[in-house]
């Protein structure tokens, strides 16, 4: 049997954003009662000062059948998705806005304005996804990345994604996160490329001077099990210790962080980061405790940007 998701939003990112100013976020078609219920959590917990994007009348009756009078808040009139997308995208890169939140809109429709170089949010950096994850009884987070935006990136690619993930752990109070590159086995050899890949990776990153520890190949065991690196005499201070972990392939993450959620009863909060505003990649399927989880993480890395 399937565990069930679990029921909080870890109180850690909450109690995080506490001491926060509410972020400013565009809502990027906001008419559906679901999508105003998400929101009406953020704001309740004082993390996000939404503006609404969307057809006004939908906005408006979506919000009376939550009992939740949105008069006080902006509302940006959009005809469809396309001019909705358009308009979030527009508020993030004028900087009216400091995170921009998916509501009842197409993935691909909600992304294209925000990854075009003439609207977007994309500066010299490449834009990734991260999965915050927590088991549910334990709030220690661990991220996964890159299960949702970049499809097979090569050793360049997941050099910026590492980076993407060190500076939001960095923003999570993490000070020398421990990053793991996944593959099937610690040994390198030809037979297995992505071994090859990940020793390459480890070499740039150190060679870089990242503020991170940055070690592979791994398998999953001896990245998330202390002791199954000793049996197998692997002694690196990642190894069974990792607060990060890199995939080689998308198909990969995107498994990995479902196993986590339907079997380990896990909170899953994902972000795309990389841009000038963090933006929340949430999913119809994403239960309220998740959708209330992205918004809190990325409010903390949304207020590490404006400071930094």
């Amino acid at each position: 049997m399937l565990s069930k998701t679990a029921v909080e939003c870890p109180q850690r990112l909450l109690a995080m954003t506490q001491a926060l100013a509410p972020v400013r976020t565009a809502v990027v078609g906001a008419g559906t009662p679901l999508v105003l219920a998400g929101v009406r959590a953020a704001v309740e917990h004082e993390i996000v000062e939404p503006v609404l994007i969307g057809e006004r009348q939908e906005i408006v009756r979506a919000a009376r059948k939550i009992d939740w009078p949105v008069a006080d808040f902006e509302i940006v009139a959009a005809a469809d998705e396309a001019s909705a997308a358009l308009a979030g995208a527009g508020l993030a890169r004028n900087g009216s806005v400091n995170m921009v939140l998916k509501g009842h809109i197409h993935s691909d429709t909600f992304m294209h304005p925000l990854v075009a170089r003439d609207s977007g949010i994309r500066n010299q950096r490449r834009l990734s996804h991260v999965f915050h994850m927590t088991i549910a009884g334990n709030d220690q987070p661990l991220l996964i990345t890159d299960g949702a935006i970049n499809v097979a990136p090569d050793v360049e690619g997941r050099v910026a994604i590492v980076k993407n993930a060190v500076d939001l752990a960095h923003a999570l109070g993490c000070q020398r996160p421990k990053v793991a590159l996944l593959a099937a086995s610690e040994e390198i050899t030809e037979a297995m490329p992505v071994t090859l890949e990940c020793r390459e990776i480890a070499e740039r990153c150190s060679a870089s001077g990242i503020a991170a520890d940055v070690w592979g190949p791994l398998a999953l065991d001896n990245i998330v099990s202390a002791s199954a690196a000793r049996l197998k005499g692997i002694n690196h201070p990642v190894a069974g210790q990792a607060n990060i972990i890199v995939v080689p392939t998308i198909e990969v993450g995107n498994a990995l962080f479902k196993m986590m959620v339907y079997l380990l009863g896990a909170c899953a909060a994902g972000i795309v980061v990389g841009g000038n505003v963090p933006v929340l990649l949430t999913s119809r399927a994403d239960p309220p405790p998740a959708r209330l989880a992205s918004t809190a993480l990325g409010a903390i890395l949304a207020q590490a940007q404006l400071a930094a």
